[in-house]
């Protein structure tokens, strides 16, 4: 082997070695929580130093070797470690060793989270948008890559257990995706030993997936690291096969400078370790070639030199500004205003659900990068809700295309596919079903652009039909807008007719940002009587509707409301019917208001609206207690409390657990436009 690479290997782990003797000593000012690569410096840097400015790479908590072997200096590294401003991977915001990184000279680095195997999903969903690319328009690919990219997964190995790797897995081996899955086993999940833990390493557990290659190594030789990384590399570059290779390695430091290894580990555990110490190895080895151990100790001293002095540096580095802490959570829309023709006037009407598919075509035809995925939305069905209807067929099967019931990975992978420049529209199949995927939404998508400073963005659609109607039981009729609006770093529409579908559609596909389309399921064919007005004339293919501006479905009668016989209701979805059926009953005394985007919020609109009538009404379909509806009534009451008459009214179905399945007991639990009459008549009477 090369000796210069060997000099090369040795002279960065001496930077780690000093690094994590700098910040053990520093304690005290290195008061944020991190962890350090000691005893895994062979296998990283074997990795590193065979990436391309092509390829991509998602370092896990423990990588700050891969790091240095990447390119990035310790000063740089060190930024993030104190959280200072000029910290190059999220400006001050995240933990040691969580890089982000579009630096064309080095490889691409998604967004990295703490959660441990989270990071599995997305990086998958980069291998799984190069093949897209490849297949179909290499045009498409990323201008800095230059040859077949290899995207390497890096984890430790109890992370493996995570049923969300799994998921992973599966997709790779299913779509033949070019990643390699690198697994570095310490035998410990903090203080639980692999023992404990499982019951076969992750070499024995891929051998369960059929065309997952699978090499292992010696993680602690960095001459036989190097060799299997080649191959393995080689392989996935090659063949465009996915592959795992598992290295065993040391846990030399602390778990992280929280946990540390005196708290669960014995005296003979860490003299067994300090063993396999690579450092050491590597350094044997060289004089075992005949290298001079004068030139060992210069590296040695330069080595510590350097990371004295970018301590110093980064230590002495100005801290972030605090008025830019809420800054990057959302990158600018360029949609702001109403534009297009929306044919208010136009002849015949369309449904919802025929309005959103309407939209994505149109967007299709003029967008190639679109690619549109989730259960049974291929050409085979095209929907359980028809919602995708026609567009397989068009469109073929690489760019709309069935998965398997996983929502983890329908969510999650839409971050890695971004991030190599294709725009995903996906789907929940229903409502119900989003928990399983919310890891990858609150750990990953709504963090992703804050934590990197607005360096990745996702901008996905994830489309999910919601609320309950005509006896769908207790796992397809839920509403779950307020566990969406309790993750900060979404965008959340959900329209009551087909032009807003249409034109919120369009806003949302050109927001770099993610944003959650919730479509009720009864209003999408207006099969519910009295939803016969969320049919409308299409709007022309030019029409988009910005994000975060409400309407004025009903106006009242201004005489009533100079006399102070008016109220207000502010919804959205089938709220929006019940509302209007309840006003018939009292002509020209109430005002509803149409949400349209629940986060934006049009709260200019809401406060103007409520100002003007001193009653309010927040209708919602969600159980009542604890809902967004109940906060938005009390931010109301904020705002306009010198203005109302009236205690804010809110209105929500019965705090059940479930929509029960028997239509009676369904009819119960919901509102309805009876019991929105009642508390009309009430405020009214104030």
């Amino acid at each position: 082997m090369d000796k210069s690479v060997l000099l090369k290997a040795y002279r960065l782990m001496c930077l780690e070695k000093f690094m994590a003797e700098c910040f053990e000593k520093n304690r005290n000012i290195c008061k944020y929580v991190h962890a350090t690569s000691r005893g895994h410096e062979a296998i990283q840097l074997a990795t590193a130093l065979q990436l391309t400015p092509s390829d991509y790479v998602s370092p896990y908590y423990r990588d700050d070797a891969l790091l240095l072997g990447l390119g990035f200096s310790p000063y740089e590294l060190m930024l993030q470690l104190l959280a200072k401003k000029d910290d190059p991977f999220s400006g001050g915001r995240s933990y040691y060793s969580h890089p982000s990184s579009r630096d064309n000279t080095k490889p691409t680095i998604i967004h990295q989270s703490s959660a441990t195997g989270m990071q599995v999903i997305p990086t998958t969903g980069i291998a799984q948008g190069i093949r897209h690319i490849e297949k179909t328009n290499p045009s498409l690919m990323p201008s800095h890559v230059q040859q077949p990219p290899v995207v390497v997964c890096s984890m430790g190995d109890a992370s493996v257990t995570e049923g969300e790797v799994s998921e992973a897995f599966q997709f790779a081996i299913l779509k033949e995706l070019p990643v390699l899955y690198l697994v570095q086993d310490n035998n410990w999940g903090i203080s639980v030993t692999a023992g404990e833990a499982r019951k076969m390493n992750a070499a024995e557990y891929a051998k369960g997936f059929p065309g997952l290659k699978v090499f292992e190594t010696d993680g602690t030789d960095f001459h036989l690291a190097w060799n299997t990384v080649e191959a393995a590399l080689e392989y996935v570059r090659t063949e465009r096969k996915p592959a795992l290779l598992r290295a065993e390695v040391p846990l030399l430091n602390h778990h992280t400078s929280g946990v540390r290894k005196e708290f669960y580990r014995t005296n003979e555990e860490l003299q067994e370790a300090s063993r396999k110490d690579p450092f050491v190895l590597l350094r044997n080895h060289l004089v075992a070639m005949g290298e001079s151990l004068q030139t060992l100790a210069l590296i040695e001293s330069e080595a510590e030199a350097t990371v004295l002095e970018d301590f110093q540096k980064a230590y002495n580095a100005d801290d972030p500004d605090p008025e830019e802490a809420d800054s990057c959570i959302f990158l600018p829309t360029p949609i702001t205003e109403e534009k297009g023709n929306r044919n208010e006037n136009g002849n015949g009407a369309v449904v919802m659900v025929d309005a959103a598919l309407f939209a994505i075509r149109e967007l299709m035809e003029k967008h190639e990068e679109i690619v549109v995925y989730g259960q049974d939305v291929g050409k085979r069905l095209g929907g359980v809700f028809r919602e995708t209807a026609t567009l397989g067929e068009r469109f073929g099967e690489e760019r709309v295309f069935n998965t398997a019931i996983q929502e983890a990975y329908i969510i999650g992978s839409t971050i890695g596919m971004t991030a190599v420049g294709l725009k995903p529209i996906v789907e929940v199949q229903f409502a119900d079903y989003i928990y399983p995927g919310l890891n990858q939404l609150v750990s990953e998508i709504s963090k992703s652009c804050y934590l990197t400073k607005g360096k990745f963005p996702v901008p996905v659609i994830i489309r999910i039909p919601t609320g309950a109607y005509g006896g769908g039981g207790p796992y397809h009729s839920g509403s779950i807008e307020t566990t969406l609006l309790s993750i900060k770093g979404i965008k959340i529409a959900y329209p009551s007719t087909a032009a807003d579908m249409k034109g919120l559609m369009k806003a949302a596909f050109y927001d770099p940002n993610p944003v959650v389309m919730l479509e009720h399921k009864g209003l999408y064919w207006s099969k519910v009587p009295g939803t016969e007005k969320a049919k409308t004339p299409e709007p022309d293919s030019d029409y988009i509707l910005p994000l975060g501006k409400g309407r004025i479905v009903l106006q009242a009668n201004e005489n009533e409301v100079a006399i102070g016989n008016s109220c207000c209701i502010i919804t959205y979805g089938m709220g929006v019917y019940w509302a209007l059926a309840a006003a018939e009953h009292f002509r020209g005394c109430v005002e509803i208001v149409d949400l349209r985007t629940l986060y934006p919020l049009d709260e200019t609109l809401i406060y103007a609206t409520v100002k003007k009538h001193g009653k309010c009404l927040v209708l919602t379909e969600e159980q009542q207690n604890n809902s967004f509806a109940e906060a938005l009534a009390g931010r109301i009451s904020g705002n306009c409390f010198s203005y109302l008459d009236a205690p804010v009214q809110v209105l929500g179905a019965a705090n059940v657990p479930a929509i029960p399945i028997n239509i009676r007991l369904e009819e119960k639990v919901l509102p309805n436009a009876g019991k929105v009459a009642e508390i009309i008549a009430d405020l009214l009477e104030r």
